[in-house]
């Protein structure tokens, strides 16, 4: 009986020690392959619906045939294990790309300074030849207010780097500037011009009366709110312009000018809208901001924008109505349109600005839905066409300080996704189809633990397998006794 149990237990131990083995060869295995995976920089496989972890289509079309060297320079991206996984996708679609990890910046006394950075800074810095573009942290994502997610921009904001780079011929953007302007766009429009900049955009500030027309090469002309009527040669030019098939981008305010403006409104005239005076109060909660009538919340949407895979919505800072004419006057000026975004069904237009009440009161005009965006089309010939994007609030395009709470402020153009529709709207009168929009967003929610929680929920990931393990040896070790 004991020599049976001897060999018994002797069976077992060669048995458990195989097995333990068997555990640690798996182990092994499974470390090495990984390691060998980030060696050779694998592409990972993503099942995803909406593609979270790969690169887009889009994106391997725009990328794939990059001839010239392009270096993605991550510095104190450590922390950014997404990031640098990210980047290193470009590196495996094109050999011509390479990631390089700067993980010491207190060495690095030229970065700090070239970019003005602190040791613990975090920056991509995308580089061709001697162009370089740098993108931040608040670069690599967006939220989408209707949901209040946090969008992934990380590889919008990669691609379009080096998309920038390889532009030769930047689309020419001219701001009509000619100091008749109720804000001075210089200032007021900072931030989208900026923007357009950094999308490689060449922007400059027109004045006609200096140059006696619209520039031939102008690829978009945006017009902001006038103070004064515009004189006959500033209309002439730009309906010259309009004739001649050219885009324009209308931010304007010109609902809050009471004055008459006969040149100005002739303008308007060819696409067949007008903008009386007045602005648009909201009356339900649910679109407007904090409880603001005058801070209308509507949805935004043109077929231009497709591509966005997100919800889009635009804060409308006293807005104003857009009219168009009838449908037989429309088809006997060429034009067509689209609406971008309206108000809701309860909103009204109050033309007495020294009223107090949020409240539509007698003196305000009727209930209806209200055009506050529109993408309009003229047709001036079979071959020829002329666009316009109009927003009937410049405001919303600018850096007015609107307040969020008693020391929380954002500007008008950051309020939802008011910068997001102005810019993609221009991208499309420009004709930048060499860009990307890829918004992802994967409807997951941070989830920050204590110190103690971090340490139970480590002790659980690697002590339950090891119990497990322990478990099933202990219970066939049971079965075999009992046989």
């Amino acid at each position: 009986m004991k020599r049976f149990l001897e060999i018994i237990k002797n069976k077992w131990l060669i048995k458990g020690t195989s097995t333990l083995l068997l555990i640690l060869i798996i182990i092994a295995l499974y470390i090495g392959i990984n390691i060998l995976a980030n060696e050779i920089n694998v592409e990972d496989l993503d099942f995803t619906e909406k593609k979270l972890y790969s690169l887009s289509d889009e994106t391997k079309t725009k990328i794939k045939d990059l001839d010239e060297d392009v270096t993605i320079q991550l510095i104190n991206a450590t922390d950014y294990t997404y990031l640098i996984d990210y980047a290193k996708k470009y590196e495996a679609l094109n050999d011509k790309i390479k990631v390089e990890e700067i993980t010491d910046l207190s060495s690095r006394v030229d970065l700090k300074t070239k970019y003005n950075l602190e040791d613990t800074d975090m920056l991509i810095v995308v580089k061709k030849g001697d162009k370089e573009k740098t993108i931040e942290e608040y670069d690599l994502y967006t939220y989408d207010y209707s949901t209040g997610k946090q969008i992934d921009l990380t590889e919008e904001a990669i691609t379009n780097a080096i998309v920038e780079l390889s532009i030769t011929d930047k689309p020419k953007i001219y701001i009509f500037a000619g100091g008749k302007t109720q804000y001075n766009p210089e200032q007021s429009l900072n931030s989208i011009v900026t923007e357009l900049t950094q999308e490689a955009n060449d922007v400059d500030y027109l004045d006609i009366l200096t140059t006696g027309s619209v520039p031939e090469d102008c690829d978009c002309l945006i017009i902001t709110t006038q103070k004064q009527d515009l004189n006959e040669l500033e209309r002439d030019k730009i309906l010259e312009y309009i004739r001649n098939g050219g885009k324009l981008m209308m931010l304007t305010s010109q609902n809050i000018i009471e004055t008459k403006m006969p040149n100005l409104e002739q303008i308007f005239a060819e696409y067949g809208f007008t903008i009386d005076y007045g602005v648009i109060f909201e009356q339900d909660t649910s679109k407007m901001l904090q409880n603001a009538p005058e801070f209308a919340v509507a949805d935004a949407y043109a077929s231009y924008m497709n591509d966005i895979d997100m919800s889009l919505k635009m804060c409308f800072v006293d807005a104003g109505r857009i009219e168009f004419v009838d449908e037989d006057k429309l088809e006997e000026l060429g034009v067509i349109y689209e609406t971008i975004s309206k108000t809701g069904e309860t909103s009204f237009i109050r033309t007495n600005f020294e009223s107090q009440s949020y409240s539509k009161t007698d003196q305000d005009g009727d209930e209806g839905e209200f055009i506050v965006g529109a993408y309009i089309t003229k047709k001036i010939s079979d071959e020829v066409s002329s666009e316009l994007v109009i927003f009937s609030s410049e405001v919303s395009a600018s850096n007015l300080q609107i307040p969020i709470s008693s020391e929380y402020y954002l500007y008008a153009i950051d309020l939802h996704n008011n910068k997001d529709v102005v810019l993609n709207s221009i991208s499309h009168l420009t004709e930048r189809d060499d860009t990307i929009t890829i918004r992802k967003d994967d409807e997951s929610e941070i989830y920050t633990v204590s110190e103690q929680e971090d340490r139970i929920i480590k002790a659980i990931i690697f002590a339950v397998p090891v119990a497990i393990i322990i478990v099933g040896i202990i219970i066939s070790i049971i079965r075999k006794r009992r046989k």
